[in-house]
């Protein structure tokens, strides 16, 4: 493929669901907007894959184009930020702060989790620096000046890869019981916002929790959501309740340093007859699920039919049609219906920076999607809804109560998801 793999999910941008994510990181003190600035400009010089700007070509193509310009060091304000815009310089990655705060903004079509990451640390590294002088950097930090690595730009020959058939499919099937709450979303011109809730678990009591049960954090959440979503939607002959886990394929394609966002989904089917088990029997069935799912072909099975989305992209005449195959065609929207999701990046070295972050929390689309992170002896999840109703949050409290696990949740906050400036 001569176009470049950043641009594809750009073509599905819609204005209530942008693809877009914010990182907040919270600090143990207020942050100096300078030393900020300062930090901001010397990591993204590490990043040239993220320095750019989006550009359309003759063939109304979306291109991604090198952007010299300074990246956006910005006051954090109650309103959506437009990436691309002239405000941020034209870059689809932007920083604003409030207080002790930092949010990271960049568009999911060029990264997700995983890389985003590699942009934050950098920059909160040289951040504390300034800040607090010297300090243990995390080993996988990636410092300016630094060479980019092969690895990092990795993307595989869809053509080279294995075509072989896994051992098994697991036949979870499409759950829609969710759908009407994602359709009033949708539908309702008047909602411009969603939601989203902070939760803090010590992470010495639930590792020792989910080791008591032979579970991950994954396993066990996907398992205690289910519980929520037992209470939360009326039982119907016919339908059953369903997870998805977010997992991680690029060791799967021989690109496991690829800053690229290369993530499927593990589905999990529950049975309404499921939904007394224990917690302990119900993390058995979420890993079962996911041993039966964590084969290297499905990997590579996921990559084929990405690469083969966007070659028809590719061959469109023009941008509409080329945003009408994209649509049509989504990798996203053509996965089986789950009612939630789990989606956690796995254990992160901070290195002595974590002696200074209260809180890391990912903001993104997904309603009765948990995003999670670890940072030092706290796991930080963020308790993503649609809607104003707290019912879903309290019902998750519940279970952890009566699961003798210890929390503490923020009061309801509001997304902000940034918009994208896009040519036309």
């Amino acid at each position: 493929m001569s176009k470049n793999p950043d641009i594809y999910l750009l073509y599905e941008y819609m204005e209530k669901l942008p693809f877009t994510v914010r990182f907040k990181v919270q600090l143990d003190a207020n942050i100096d907007a300078s030393m900020l600035s300062e930090a901001a400009q010397e990591a993204i010089g590490r990043f040239p894959y993220f320095s750019v700007q989006v550009g359309l070509d003759e063939g109304q193509n979306y291109t991604l184009t090198h952007n010299d310009r300074p990246i956006a060091v910005l006051p954090d304000k109650d309103e959506r930020l437009v990436l691309g815009s002239a405000a941020v310089n034209g870059h689809l990655f932007a920083i604003t702060y409030r207080d002790d705060c930092i949010w990271f903004n960049f568009s999911h079509s060029i990264c997700g989790a995983t890389g985003g990451l590699f942009w934050l640390k950098t920059t909160l590294y040289q951040y504390m620096l300034k800040k607090y002088g010297k300090l243990t950097p995390p080993k996988d930090l990636k410092l300016p000046g630094t060479p980019v690595s092969e690895g990092e730009l990795a993307y595989p020959d869809a053509e080279q890869l294995p075509k072989d058939e896994p051992l098994i499919r697991y036949n979870g099937g499409d759950s829609n019981l969710a759908i009407g709450r994602s359709l009033a979303y949708l539908l309702n011109p008047f909602v411009k916002d969603n939601y989203y809730y902070q939760i803090e678990i010590p992470a010495k009591e639930f590792m020792s929790y989910a080791t008591k049960i032979d579970g991950s954090p994954n396993t066990v959440l996907a398992a205690m959501m289910l519980k929520v979503d037992a209470r939360l939607f009326k039982e119907k002959k016919g339908t059953h309740l369903s997870a998805r886990i977010a997992a991680d394929y690029r060791k799967d394609i021989g690109a496991e340093d690829s800053y690229r966002d290369l993530v499927r989904f593990i589905h999990i089917r529950y049975e309404w007859a499921m939904k007394d088990e224990p917690i302990e029997k119900l993390n058995r069935r979420a890993r079962g699920a996911i041993i039966q799912q964590n084969q290297p072909e499905l990997g590579c099975e996921r990559f084929v039919k990405i690469e083969n989305n966007h070659r028809g992209i590719d061959a469109q005449p023009d941008l509409k049609s080329k945003k009408s195959f994209a649509l049509k065609n989504s990798s996203f929207r053509s996965d089986p219906r789950d009612n939630y999701t789990i989606s956690y990046v796995g254990k992160t070295d901070w290195g002595e920076m974590d002696q200074h972050i209260l809180g890391l929390y990912t903001i993104t689309d997904g309603d009765l999607m948990l995003e999670v992170n670890t940072v030092g002896d706290k796991f930080f999840i963020t308790f993503q809804l649609f809607d104003k109703n707290r019912k879903p949050l309290d019902l998750f409290c519940e279970v952890l109560k009566g699961e003798n696990i210890p929390y503490k949740v923020s009061e309801r906050l509001t997304r902000y998801l940034p918009k994208i400036e896009l040519p036309k």
